[in-house]
């Protein structure tokens, strides 16, 4: 178990990896799916936001077309980006209510926050601050669920990819449940009544609702449990989840690792308190590579742009010549079924056979190719987005819809690549006794950068003269974050796949600029000689037991 499984996986024969045949049971796959619901909650309101912002009614409810051009471009960027504010604080204090009343109370906590904050929206009434104080509030139940979630403590480290990436395949069920429902609404509900709103936001409270009697199914996590001391527990609630006897040495030794890991990190930092804990995040050189790790992991991905394409995919396709409420929304659905078939290829073929670090520029390279030839095509036809009495010209048309086919590659890159890096590097990077807090930290870094973005792309998108820089300045942006974004991961970020989440530390043991060129060959020594070590140790308490027993009269050994 010191460093994992490192030969492709091969999901439909998890048999062959060298584990216990019963860890792959129906009781890991229930709580990975039950936690993994949590990804849904992003996904549902990126979906939700802008084809419900976008019908007349909710435009009418709130007085929309009462102010200026420019104010209205601030409502609207202010709306769709409220959640995301909320979940700055949501994802700032989830570290805090994990250490305090652990994972379980901690996901209904934020499933209780999550319903009222859409209650509030959903009935507002006509108030603008209403609106805003509901999606803020639903905001901060939302930011916890990335860092609330136990998926990757739980899961064995040859699977580890896989089991974290459903959470991100959930964020793609929430966007095209939410895409559907916003066009199902449109075309059978008609535009009329707040029917056509209400109805589709509803699913963020059928979502938190699922997930919240889900968690009296489940069971704590076992490192928390070791971090809180109870050892016994922890044993019981492994042994339940991998489906084996407390004492069979699969779990014996698991728990002993998580122990080990544990009374050695309180050990180096000299005891609890949090200037201990601040201490090994900030002064210890391989935590604080793993705080710039994650920290510029989601910095890039935000501001490669494909998260606010997802945002605002209705009115970007009609910026690329898709005209017509209905037709944008049903082409904005297909967008969602194709980042979700992505997500899902990714997860199951790629990101434990290839590797995180070949799926991410895999996908890194999809989204720049696609970034720059919209950025092409918007460059060729400037008027688009601009002058709203333009009209594409019928010679346009092919390459009007090669732009939105490379949309449709970009959503494949970006599921394949920065969406699922994102949290999969998160959550595996961080030793047990500085992980709720760095998690907490990171992702707090990642809605900041996902509301910056989110805020500022519809003005972004704006004319030079009314402030912004266009939409193909907008999509030239893009574009070069994400090319700067390919060479700083190939330079940057080592390969952690197969690892166990307790022998992560030897890929961070070289000097900073070696590391995501040279840290897993180091690593993999490391691994060998721990193994020989290991085996030596075995063998020596092997011959103790031998000689005890023949210091007591027992020759048949």
């Amino acid at each position: 178990m010191a460093g994992g499984v490192k030969k492709p996986v091969n999901i439909f024969k998890l048999k062959n990896l060298g584990e216990p045949k019963n860890v792959f049971n129906w009781r890991l796959w229930f709580a990975v799916i039950s936690f993994g619901l949590l990804g849904a909650a992003r996904g549902v309101d990126e979906g939700l936001i802008s084809g419900a912002f976008n019908s007349n009614d909710f435009q009418e409810t709130i007085n929309y077309f009462s102010y200026s051009d420019v104010e209205r471009t601030n409502i609207k960027a202010n709306v769709s980006a409220m959640v995301q504010i909320g979940s700055v604080g949501g994802a700032l204090f989830a570290f805090v209510i994990c250490d305090r009343i652990g994972r379980i109370w901690a996901t209904r906590q934020l499933c209780l926050l999550w319903i009222l904050g859409i209650a509030i929206f959903m009935g507002n009434g006509g108030s603008l601050g209403a609106v805003y104080a509901g999606r803020f509030i639903a905001g901060l139940g939302v930011g916890q669920t990335p860092v609330v979630g136990p998926i990757a403590e739980i899961a064995p480290a040859s699977i580890r990819g896989l089991c974290t990436c459903i959470f991100t395949g959930f964020v793609y069920v929430g966007i095209v449940l939410a895409y559907f429902t916003n066009y199902g609404a449109q075309i059978n509900l008609g535009d009329t009544s707040h029917v056509r709103w209400l109805a589709p936001t509803s699913l963020h409270i059928i979502f938190a609702g699922l997930i919240f009697i889900l968690t009296f199914f489940q069971y704590e996590s076992p490192r928390y449990l070791v971090k809180q001391g109870k050892h016994e527990k922890a044993t019981e609630n492994m042994a339940h989840i991998r489906h084996l006897p407390i004492d069979d040495p699969y779990v014996v030794s698991e728990i002993g690792a998580i122990r080990a890991a544990h009374e050695e990190e309180l050990e180096a930092t000299m005891g609890a308190s949090w200037y201990g804990v601040l201490k090994e995040m900030f002064l210890i050189p391989s935590n604080l590579y793993r705080l710039y790790l994650s920290a510029m992991v989601q910095f890039m991905s935000q501001w490669s742009g494909a998260g606010s394409i997802t945002l605002y995919a209705p009115d970007l396709f009609d910026i690329l010549g898709i005209t017509g409420q209905n037709e944008s929304l049903l082409v904005t659905a297909v967008f969602g079924i194709v980042k979700f078939v992505a997500a899902v290829i990714c997860a199951l073929f790629l990101v434990d056979v290839i590797g995180r670090k070949r799926a991410l520029l895999l996908g890194i390279t999809l989204q720049a190719i696609s970034m720059i030839y919209v950025a092409g095509f918007l460059t060729a036809v400037p008027e688009l987005g601009v002058d709203d009495s333009y009209v594409l010209p019928t010679a346009e048309a092919s390459a009007s819809r090669g732009a939105v086919a490379m949309i449709y590659i970009s959503g494949c890159g970006w599921a394949l690549g920065w969406n699922s890096m994102q949290y999969l590097l998160t959550a595996e990077l961080f030793p047990l006794r500085i992980r709720a807090v760095s998690t907490s930290l990171v992702m707090t870094l990642h809605f900041v950068n996902q509301y910056g973005n989110s805020r500022a792309v519809p003005n972004m998108l704006l004319p030079t003269g009314a402030g912004g820089i266009s939409p193909k300045g907008t999509f030239w942006f893009f574009a070069a974050v994400t090319i700067v974004g390919g060479f700083w991961v190939w330079f940057f970020v080592p390969e952690t796949g197969g690892r166990t989440l307790e022998s992560m530390d030897r890929l961070f043991d070289l000097p900073w600029y070696k590391i995501g060129r040279y840290g897993n060959e180091d690593a993999d020594l490391k691994d060998d000689a721990f193994n020989e070590k290991e085996a030596v140790a075995a063998g020596l308490d092997h011959i103790d037991v031998v000689d005890e027993k023949r210091a007591h009269g027992d020759n048949h050994v």
